[in-house]
């Protein structure tokens, strides 16, 4: 058993966006670690598909949920108190995109990319600590995006969601450090998954396509393989991506004005 695989053996951990994409891919590669998962996507089909395909499947919990749903949310964490009693990591992955430019965009799809990118993700967080804190730790991982970074076009409201989810994040860790909690957050650039495919245009339907970008994008295991290990090691700011997102990430940090000269010129959509 390697190092990696013994951090995280017998750790509970709740995964958001379970039914699919990076969420799956994390399922994957930390039940091969020998943790026992908590699956939660929309989807309960789709969760028993991901469940039969993991390691030690039987030990895994299955909790179709809505996230937007706070009395859902409230009730899920009351059936992990009263099935497992403890909870380690919190992996808020759940989450939705946006193919819009900002003049076609409606304020009801701003909204809705705030409700389920934003609002839900730090309501489960709220009402998880009690459960992360029963031993006097904790981890709370949130899956953001390099677009919350940089900002680009076509990404206005999700762009803007994914930085706020960012800051509450660090705001978070600041506040919860002496009850032992730790607060991580990855910054994914494109991966190969349906995300675009789910996007809301400017009046709030799906895309329905795969665009370029996330076509020939790292795939979703390559994702999981990396963000598990940094999680491993510690570290609470990650970013994963290609190159060019790597660099406009640094970028971001070091000089906006040259990243978005840069950005302006991009066709990324």
């Amino acid at each position: 058993m390697t190092i990696q695989n013994a951090a995280v053996q017998n750790k509970v951990i709740w995964i958001t966006g379970a039914s699919g994409g990076i969420g799956e891919a994390l399922a994957r590669e930390l039940a091969a670690d020998g943790a026992r998962l908590i699956l939660s996507a929309r989807r309960k089909s789709e969760l028993e598909r991901v469940r039969a395909s993991l390691a030690n499947s039987t030990q895994h919990l299955l909790l179709p949920l809505d996230i937007t749903d706070s009395a859902a949310v409230t009730l899920a964490l009351h059936t992990i108190k009263q099935q497992i009693g403890g909870l380690d990591w919190l992996i808020n992955n759940a989450g939705i995109s946006q193919r819009a430019l900002i003049t076609d965009t409606t304020s009801d799809t701003d909204r809705k990319l705030f409700e389920v990118d934003y609002f839900a993700q730090i309501n489960l967080t709220r009402q998880a600590l009690p459960l992360l804190l029963t031993d006097g730790s904790g981890k709370v991982v949130f899956v953001s995006s390099v677009a919350g970074l940089v900002g680009t076009q076509y990404r206005g409201s999700y762009s803007a969601a994914k930085a706020a989810l960012h800051l509450w994040a660090n705001s978070l860790r600041a506040e919860m450090f002496q009850q032992g909690l730790t607060v991580a957050t990855i910054f994914p650039g494109f991966v190969k998954t349906d995300v675009s495919r789910n996007a809301l245009t400017g009046d709030g339907s799906a895309l329905g396509q795969m665009d370029d970008a996330q076509a020939n994008a790292m795939s979703a295991e390559a994702f999981a393989g990396q963000a598990v290990k940094a999680l491993l090691k510690g570290k609470n700011y990650i970013v994963i991506g290609g190159l060019k997102e790597r660099l406009a990430a640094l970028a971001s940090r070091l000089s906006p004005e040259l990243l978005y000269k840069m950005i302006r010129k991009s066709k990324v959509r």
